[in-house]
């Protein structure tokens, strides 16, 4: 994968985009035979221990609260929409929304978040991106439904955190520290962190980001409200979950400070043949690959990966669910 300057790459884009549609061709390019909604997984969470009795949240907190503090450990797992809706009493189906999926029936909004009778409480699915290994999933059936698997191009939206270096003032956007024992230096550090009164008299200076400069400064790819940072990338390297040691958006300097190694989802991922496009949203839960009807069906029958087949004009905004009401 190389950052690449020339823009015009996905032009053919921005040409099956409408910036004034009401549905999901604001980002999803029109014109493909059939397209699929890849569904974010999403996790839960429960205290173990003794079984939670199933007595409704918000009928019953006193009792909610003393079993949690007999029970202070929890698990945790991936789930999928179909298993929550089947927890919450919803329906699944292709147009669902997260919101209304855990919203009716016998959920209690409170401020650890939606729970079911037996005590698992969900968080939402993340938000404009695959997990490496849903991504690697899809991308297996991809390289199958292109004559060019080892020629393609990615897109990364411009605006995830930390991704571009930008001019600004106060420390480094890319600080990285290592708290202590001693407050006295502890202090300090906080200091230089945030010290508000100072920022307004230094000057602005180039503060790194993930990318170079010389990438952060460049070219975009500019479609309706956004604009994407683009790289060549063969859609092969997406179906190894290894993918994220070897793109450029990959977050080395963090990685050497302790954290696990990471990159975000691409926003955009084609073939040369243009065969398919995969669209991540940022403010999507979902994923749409846009392509043949033979691709739409294997990723739909793909144990691994939950999706279901959408029309052409779908609508996916947050209200648009009208099963779970």
């Amino acid at each position: 994968m190389e950052w690449t300057a020339d823009a015009s790459a996905g032009a053919w884009l921005r040409e099956r985009l409408d910036a004034e549609a009401v549905d999901m061709h604001v980002v999803v390019p029109r014109g493909f035979p059939a397209y699929v909604r890849i569904f974010h997984p999403a996790h839960r969470e429960r205290p173990i221990g003794e079984p939670w009795p199933g007595l409704p949240y918000d009928a019953h907190r006193a009792e909610w609260e003393a079993f949690q503090a007999r029970s202070p450990e929890t698990i945790e797992e991936q789930v999928s929409w179909a298993e929550t809706a089947g927890a919450m009493g919803t329906v699944m189906h292709a147009g669902a929304q997260w919101d209304r999926i855990v919203a009716p029936g016998r959920i209690v909004e409170n401020e650890d978040g939606p729970r079911d009778r037996d005590g698992w409480r969900y968080a939402e699915p993340p938000i404009g991106g695959l997990e490496v290994d849903v991504l690697a999933a899809v991308a297996g059936h991809l390289v199958e439904h292109t004559t060019t698997p080892d020629a393609g191009m990615a897109g990364i939206w411009e605006g995830w955190g930390r991704l571009l270096g930008y001019h600004g003032k106060g420390p480094s956007s890319r600080a990285f520290f290592g708290w202590g024992g001693d407050p006295h230096h502890a202090a300090m550090l906080s200091r230089s962190v945030h010290d508000a009164f100072n920022n307004v008299f230094r000057r602005a200076t180039w503060q790194e980001g993930i990318l170079s400069r010389e990438i952060s400064e460049g070219p975009r790819l500019q479609l309706p409200d956004r604009g994407h940072v683009l790289f060549t990338a063969a859609p092969r390297e997406f179906a190894d979950p290894a993918w994220i040691l070897g793109a450029p958006w990959h977050d080395r300097e963090s990685e050497g400070h302790g954290f696990p190694p990471s990159a975000q989802s691409p926003s955009l991922v084609w073939p040369d043949d243009h065969a398919w496009v995969l669209v991540s949203e940022v403010d999507f839960d979902s994923t749409i690959v846009a392509g043949a009807e033979a691709l739409i069906r294997a990723i739909c029958s793909d144990e691994r990966i939950e999706a279901l087949p959408i029309a052409e004009g779908t609508r996916l905004t947050w209200n648009v669910d009208e099963v779970n009401r």
